[in-house]
């Protein structure tokens, strides 16, 4: 079980709740080390576990027939993995990847479906992010469709650093290529581009972004809207 200590609940949907919510589902809850290129989720196969993220990151790919792996979202510490119990469906629509390694909290899903069903408080904190997360997943689709390789670079990097609260993280170029739908040798391109204007460096995979008020001038709109986007639906 464990510490109930709220003032370590890393996992921003999880502090939202009531304390006495909190406390219900804490009992429930397990703590528990994702490793990176772990598949949480398969399309079409059922979802036994829900998962709230505390410093890690997991992207949210879809499949075309022959086309690689696309983002259409990702999920940090702001939210949760597993939504679709929420709205009555047992299957994953999209594989979940892990793409840092980290730990998260983790609950069957017999019994997130008793404590949601129990709960109005985290009934309204789970639709709260729904909401978000279809912000996001919408204004990804118009990103990867009209933007700039390098703009929608910058836009990634400033979203995973939001989600893992760190400015360095571990991501190689075929990786990068995949969440946004690319070839390698674009995100090299725009990788470079941003490492010429010292907003980034990037070395054997390792990112760490020097000025993140540059690197937000350098993205696209789109982070700026989903993120202000976020705040609204939390006000």
């Amino acid at each position: 079980m464990l510490v109930a200590n709220r003032t370590h609940v890393a996992n921003s949907l999880l502090a939202a709740l009531p304390n006495k919510v909190y406390q219900s589902l804490l009992e429930r809850l397990e703590p528990i080390t994702l490793t990176s290129g772990e598949v949480l989720y398969h399309p079409g196969e059922p979802i036994h576990h829900v998962y709230f993220p505390t410093d890690t990151l997991v992207s949210l790919l879809t499949m075309a027939e022959g086309h690689q792996a696309l983002e259409v979202g990702m999920v940090g510490r702001e939210g949760m993995l597993g939504i679709p119990l929420a709205l009555g469906v047992s299957d994953s629509p999209v594989h979940a990847v892990v793409q840092g390694a980290g730990m998260a909290l983790r609950m069957t899903s017999a019994h997130f479906h008793k404590e949601f069903h129990q709960s109005a408080q985290l009934q309204r904190e789970v639709y709260h992010y729904i909401y978000e997360l279809m912000i996001q997943m919408t204004q990804t689709a118009a990103c990867n469709r009209f933007h700039r390789i390098e703009a929608r670079l910058a836009r990634w990097l400033l979203m995973t650093r939001d989600r893992v609260q760190s400015n360095q993280f571990h991501l190689t170029q075929d990786i990068l290529a995949n969440m946004l739908g690319v070839r390698r040798v674009g995100v090299t391109k725009a990788a470079c581009d941003l490492r010429q204007r010292n907003l980034i460096s990037y070395n054997r995979g390792e990112i760490i972004i020097l000025d993140g008020e540059g690197l937000e001038a350098a993205a696209c709109q789109c982070y700026q809207i989903v993120k202000d986007m976020r705040e609204v639906a939390r006000a």
